[in-house]
């Protein structure tokens, strides 16, 4: 039989069985809406907000700073568009950095086409963005500062708790897109200066359908969507609240489990990483090789083309990403490698690994015993040798 082994954990995760049990309720027996002034309603709300006092204490914010939404992508997208709609008046300039997520790049993008004007911040070559250029680009309009955390391509993690200190000392608003670290690095948005901040519920096995936008009270945003005034006001849309409660079960879950989760994961991920340069020639690490991820191993194969090596290993019955999940099937280059330095073709040829809860030894070991001989082949057929 052909073996089935998911190392593609960073694009997303199965839903943990004791999250499902917690979400079954409230597809059948306790199915209101949250709006409706009866029993039911009452229940499905009252769900709603332990789930989102869960959540908040994570992040050590309070309940009512908690937003739900519908993904990481929209959350990336109202913090970018509201805070730049809502602030206008005290300027127009926005910093990103140049490793965002196609969500807060595009958002950004189009900002741009609205009269806002966007510095996109260099990295070095481990993907890590420098706080004294963070601070030699804020300016006196400069309203909203925006960087990743745990990056989803090659899983650098920025030092956000300085990043955000310049901007809380030059009196800017920051946001980071934390979907990739939530869950598996302690985040606390009042000792890490964060104004505003991203979190997914599918990359923590959780269901999809399911994430939250952090907004420190006082913050002003013009919401995405209008209607009968959920989430404060914020978010109007029935809310979908089987997604919600297992965002907070898949949490709580993780807040127990990450510290030993993480010691497991590190250790395979190191095995893979280590096994793959040594066993292979012509391979490195992108990233920083210990400001990373756990769970994240992106390495580039030199000579080789992404895409064929993705679909060899799949015929093997090895799952992997050529990149973010969200745009894989572009054959674009990742814009997060070309900012760290690498060459079109080395970024092509880069492949990356993301391990899970439920990844084994065994499956490292065969990873690292078929990958070998499936990159000396495309290597022989290869034009760019």
């Amino acid at each position: 039989m052909k073996k089935s082994i998911y190392l593609d954990f960073a694009a997303t995760t199965p839903c943990d069985p004791r999250v499902l049990k917690a979400m079954l309720p409230f597809f059948k027996e306790e199915f209101g809406n949250t709006m409706s002034f009866h029993d039911k309603g009452a229940v499905a709300f009252d769900a709603i907000e332990k789930s989102r006092a869960t959540i908040a204490a994570m992040l050590n914010s309070a309940p009512e700073e908690i937003i739900f939404t519908a993904s990481a992508t929209e959350s990336n997208n109202t913090a970018l568009k509201g805070v730049a709609w809502s602030n206008k008046h005290r300027g127009r300039h926005i910093i990103i950095s140049q490793i965002e997520h196609d969500c807060v790049m595009e958002s950004a993008k189009w900002l741009e086409t609205q009269g806002f004007e966007v510095t996109r911040l260099p990295v070095d070559e481990y993907g890590l963005v420098n706080l004294d250029n963070l601070q030699k680009s804020i300016r006196s309009d400069t309203i909203l500062v925006s960087v990743i955390h745990g990056n989803n391509e090659v899983g650098v993690v920025q030092d956000i708790a300085s990043l955000g200190a310049t901007c809380r000392e030059k009196k800017v608003l920051f946001h980071t897109d934390a979907a990739q670290s939530f869950g598996k690095i302690p985040l606390d948005v009042q000792n890490m200066n964060i104004d505003l901040l991203t979190a997914s519920s599918h990359k923590i096995y959780g269901p999809k359908g399911a994430a939250i936008l952090y907004k420190r009270k006082g913050v002003a945003m013009t919401p995405l969507l209008h209607g009968g005034g959920h989430e404060g006001n914020f978010r109007s849309s029935t809310v979908n609240v089987p997604a919600i409660v297992g965002m907070a079960s898949a949490a709580e879950i993780c807040e127990k489990e990450s510290k030993t989760e993480n010691e497991k994961i590190t250790k395979l991920r190191d095995k893979l990483i280590h096994g793959i340069l040594k066993k292979i020639p012509n391979t490195a690490l992108n990233g920083h090789p210990t400001k990373r991820l756990a769970n994240n191993a992106n390495i580039s194969f030199a000579f080789v083309e992404g895409e064929s090596l993705l679909l060899e290993l799949n015929m093997a019955g090895i799952y992997v990403s050529t990149g973010s999940a969200c745009s894989s099937r572009n054959l674009e280059p990742s814009h997060v490698l070309l900012a760290m330095g690498k060459k079109p073709e080395e970024a092509h040829g880069s492949i990356r690994f993301s391990l899970g809860r439920w990844t084994t030894e065994t499956e490292i070991d065969y990873v690292l015993k078929i990958l070998p001989g499936i990159v000396e082949k495309l290597r022989k057929m290869s034009p760019f040798k």
